[in-house]
């Protein structure tokens, strides 16, 4: 073996359960930066092929209720990562977690690792288990499961978990998103903990190198302790939007409430019913001893507002790049990943066009960097007018600013009432809506080039909505958009194409005034 197999050897190898998951995900990345090896278990491993990280992990075929394949991928293994849960899968829950939790702990034992690191649910204080919520007793029995194996553990008990994706916090982010008024269950009103997914997964990674003695749970969570009622104000404060008026009726059940936030919020019933169950206890954390393994850094644990923002980063930066596109690349941990389930990340409505265009990538870039001011925006020119108009009536700037030069563009050029947020020579032109909006949006043309070498152009209009109006507004004129939108892709690449026609016509003509005389004479 050479000197950088031995080094390889000498690095731990974590498994992970879950690497397609909201914390999985999120984990993994992780893991690879403090220098661990990684391999991952997952029933669909083509789920991961897309990630930045892809090749510099193993993947194994399987399922954690499946002994085999849980025993192909411990070996060798140092430290393995439960990340996974039956949550949302049916009645019987309960019963698929026991199993898989035992046969995670069997192979775990099998196969000689040195530890199991769980991610479970923060319980309450006083309250029998057998009162507990499905969703918080059966958390707290794959806990003890796991402490009772011979392998130790290590295992983290967390209540909401503030970071985009993760399914507490989206019911959270929709309910104050959507709801300017809320009659809510008296759930609202229960204290609990909530925690930085930043933080989560500090702790995560630092439990890898726990001494061989560790073995037992911890309770984690934030510096806030705070009610559900107080999470969606503070929620609304830090996203910009007005206070929320929250009017809580005890005759909402539990069952009632999951069919109401289902109503409301993209979260599924089969998730959300569980979840709002859980949140009759109050979950806050007894001890903060997992300080002694894993110091917290200045500025940590990360106080709510701040994992708020860190949460709601990528939208308020105007970086739209999010879990949206499968080419993104994660840019924290917090932020949205293209495995999140398709209910996580916020509100991110668009509409996408893409047309062939017979004319080079240079001819249509050409038609891309002059849009605007006296060239208009090659569709409806009545509504683009009116829009403007009525953006002027409501204070903003209108159509009257134009643009800059009338071939080139540059970053922060403003664009009529857009503002150009990124330029990429015969590629990329971004715009930043800065017309008076319920919400953020942008408009995105690219050029781009098939398999079989024809131009490509994609046009992306994305709108963030703020609040309930925000929503209404983009419902309101979507209608419109096949006729704004799409017939400003046609005569985009309408124009394009002419233009090559065109500069094909003039080449031809001074070809030919190039084989007359001076007399103008044909030879």
């Amino acid at each position: 073996m050479g000197t950088s197999g031995r080094r390889d050897a000498e690095r731990p190898l974590c498994l992970v359960t879950g690497a397609s998951g909201y914390i999985g995900g999120r984990l993994v990345p992780e893991l690879l930066e403090a220098g661990h090896r990684v391999r991952c278990l997952v029933r669909t491993p083509a789920k991961l092929r897309d990630q930045p990280w892809a090749a510099d992990v193993e993947r194994v075929r399987g399922d954690v209720t499946d002994a085999r394949s849980v025993a192909e991928a411990m070996r060798g293994v140092d430290v393995a990562y439960y990340l996974v849960h039956a949550l949302g899968t049916g009645a019987d829950f309960e019963d698929t977690d026991r199993r898989a939790a035992h046969v995670f702990a069997e192979q775990a034992h099998a196969a000689g690792v040195r530890r199991i690191v769980y991610l479970g649910g923060l319980t309450p204080r006083d309250v029998p288990e057998h009162e507990l919520s499905p969703h918080l007793r059966s958390r707290a029995e794959v806990g003890r499961i796991f402490l009772d194996s011979p392998v130790p553990a290590t295992v983290l008990r967390a209540a909401v978990v503030i970071g985009s994706g993760s399914a507490s916090f989206e019911m959270l982010r929709y309910l104050t998103e959507r709801l300017p008024v809320m009659v809510t269950p008296s759930w609202v009103h229960t204290r609990t903990q909530p925690i930085g997914v930043r933080d989560v997964l500090r702790y995560l990674v630092g439990s890898a190198t726990m001494p061989d003695d560790v073995d037992r749970p911890f309770d984690i969570g934030g510096p806030d302790v705070l009610t559900y009622q107080e999470m969606m104000r503070r929620y609304a404060t830090v996203a910009g939007l007005r206070r929320r008026v929250i009017v809580p009726v005890p005759v909402l059940t539990p069952r009632l409430s999951s069919h109401w936030v289902g109503l409301v919020t993209p979260v599924p019933a089969s998730i959300a019913r569980p979840l709002t169950e859980s949140l009759r206890h109050e979950v806050v954390c007894r001890e903060h001893d997992i300080a002694r393994y894993v110091p917290d850094p200045p500025g940590h644990p990360l106080p709510f507002d701040d994992a708020l923002a860190l949460a709601l980063r990528r939208v308020r930066e105007a970086q739209v790049s999010t879990r949206w596109s499968s080419a993104s690349v994660p840019g924290a941990p917090s932020d949205p990943l293209p495995t999140d389930p398709d209910w996580a990340g916020g509100s991110l409505y668009q509409d996408e066009r893409q047309r062939p265009v017979d004319a080079s990538p240079e001819a249509l870039w050409k038609v891309i960097e002059g849009i605007g001011g006296d060239n208009g925006w090659y569709s409806f020119p009545l509504a683009w007018a009116v829009r403007g108009w009525l953006d002027r009536f409501a204070g903003g700037v209108g159509l009257r600013r134009g643009r800059r030069d009338a071939e080139r563009l540059r970053v922060g050029d403003s664009l009529d009432f857009w503002r150009v947020e990124e330029i990429e020579p015969v590629r990329l032109l971004r715009l930043r809506a800065e017309m008076r909006l319920p919400g953020l949006a942008w408009l995105e043309m690219r050029v781009e080039t098939d398999a079989e070498g024809r131009t490509l152009y994609r046009q992306r209009a994305l709108f963030h909505p703020r609040g309930l109006f925000g929503h209404a507004y983009w419902w309101s004129v979507s209608p419109f958009h096949a006729v704004v939108f799409g017939g400003m892709a046609r005569n985009i690449t309408q124009a394009a194409a002419k233009g090559m026609t065109a500069r094909g016509s003039d080449r031809h003509a001074r070809r030919v005034r190039g084989r007359r005389d001076p007399r103008g004479v044909r030879p």
